[in-house]
């Protein structure tokens, strides 16, 4: 199903410091350019599609990838290939469709092991690198808490492999992101969320707060989470604060379930990225937010064990762009950000995919918007 209304949405907010030397215009959506869907638990390659938390382009094939956070829930962890319809005249976006299907693999060429198993894979973002012609993907890892004591440690990981997804490249993990069976590093289901990779950097965030770094957010307060910049080569560079949000509502009934977080991240230039804010909090569902943030003024955090209210420092700026819950309910689980075609008229095009969770109340769904201000 495609939609084709246009409008025109005003950005909100304050915007960033703007460097003397680096004057930039802010990231806006200008147009709504089509929304595709992809059918509940699809078969293709004798797997079931869904689950897709990351996507990106090859700019010089115009293939996509999208990756699935399945653990062998119905196939091993996978990637697709795929074409997205969009017209670089019009901008009209009108069709999805993938291509192929691609199994993950380790450096010994077999597949990760599934959930509830040492050094399983739990897929969270997929990167096209363009200057070193291979992917990157982010790996959340899991480990046991006080509700899943059984849950065995499988370290969180970015990792780089070959077009065939054979693992060719890890990251060196600093120590203060090394998931543990205790109270220390970063809690479950809030490892690497976000991958971003330019042609220098390559930058992963966090979804949530390490328990070093202060409780999760509530209603009342947000949390600190942390970006990761390596080299294109893994030397280590600088950890930044991303500041969350408080979650944008209560619970119902009070007291009730809730989890937020960043998503994933996409560079617009050096500095500046997108960042994807979403929650999803019980009796109200899931709220979504797309920001701009910079890590032009930030402090390099790498060596602080604990980000304490007392500790001073400067997190990245932050730049509301749009509230994507305001533009379609319900909003959906939104996990995908990638750059589209440049349309012949200039503009950007800006993709944003949602993960089904293979739950048949959600949906796999792509949406694609124009964009001004980007690079």
């Amino acid at each position: 199903m495609a939609f084709s209304v246009a409008f025109a949405v005003a950005s909100v907010g304050l915007a960033p410091p703007v460097s003397a030397a680096e004057p930039h215009e802010p990231v806006r959506i200008t147009r709504f350019l089509g929304e595709q869907r992809i059918p509940h638990k699809m078969m293709f390659g004798g797997t079931t599609v869904g689950g897709i938390s990351g996507l990106d382009r090859d700019p010089r094939t115009g293939t996509w990838y999208f990756i699935s956070d399945d653990r062998w829930r119905y196939n091993p962890a996978r990637f697709y290939t795929g074409r997205l319809d969009i017209d670089r005249q019009t901008g009209a976006f009108t069709g999805v469709r993938l291509t192929g299907v691609t199994t993950l693999t380790r450096t010994d060429g077999t597949p990760f092991p599934g959930y509830g198993r040492a050094q399983a894979a739990d897929p969270e973002s997929i990167r096209f690198d363009r200057w070193g012609k291979r992917l990157l993907w982010g790996d959340e890892g899991d480990r046991p808490d006080a509700g899943n004591p059984d849950i065995p440690l499988s370290p969180a990981a970015v990792r780089g492999m070959n077009l065939q997804g054979r693992q060719v490249s890890e990251l060196r993990i600093p120590s203060n992101l090394r998931l543990t069976d205790g109270e220390s590093g970063p809690r479950r289901n809030f490892g690497f969320e976000g991958l971003a990779v330019t042609e220098r950097t390559i930058t992963a965030v966090t979804e949530g707060p390490r328990y070093e770094d202060g409780q999760v957010p509530t209603a009342e307060r947000g949390a600190p989470a942390r970006l990761t910049v390596w080299s294109r080569q893994g030397a280590l560079r600088a950890q930044y604060v991303y500041p969350l949000d408080p979650l944008p509502a209560a619970p119902v009934p009070a007291g009730g379930m809730a989890d937020t977080g960043v998503s994933e991240i996409l560079p617009i230039d050096k500095s500046r990225f997108l960042a994807l804010e979403r929650a999803w909090i019980e009796g109200v569902g899931y709220r979504v937010r797309l920001y701009e943030i910079d890590l032009g003024a930030a402090t390099n955090v790498l060596n602080r064990n604990e980000l304490g209210d007392g500790d001073s420092y400067e997190p990245v700026t932050k730049r509301l762009v749009y509230d994507l819950g305001s533009f379609r309910a319900p909003v959906q689980n939104l996990e995908s950000l990638a750059w589209g075609p440049r349309l012949a008229g200039g503009e950007c095009t800006l993709v944003i995919g949602s993960d089904d969770n293979f739950d048949r109340s959600e949906v796999t769904q792509f949406m694609v918007f124009g964009v001004s201000g980007c690079r």
